[in-house]
């Protein structure tokens, strides 16, 4: 029997296995359905933003591909307050 894929959750998927050094998952809304796309820092190499916040899965990839960069530039780098976009 197959079971049917949540997009979603494969999107979640790819970016946890892309992007070791943060915690990535979704946000509640308020009225309990899922919402935005958060990831939060776990390794000061993986990125410089402590957290950050998106709207969409393609969102959070790009900022966390930014982080990345940004992190390998500045290796001495301590995570900093996020500043949603």
């Amino acid at each position: 029997m197959d079971t049917p894929v949540n997009p979603a959750d494969q999107a979640l998927s790819r970016l946890r296995e892309e992007f070791q050094g943060h915690r990535i998952w979704r946000a509640t809304r308020h009225d309990g359905k899922l919402g935005d796309w958060v990831a939060t820092l776990h390794d000061p190499r993986a990125g410089v933003e402590a957290t950050l916040i998106r709207n969409s899965a393609e969102e959070l990839h790009k900022a966390l591909t930014v982080e990345h960069k940004r992190a390998t530039h500045h290796s001495t780098s301590q995570p900093t307050k996020w500043v949603r976009e």
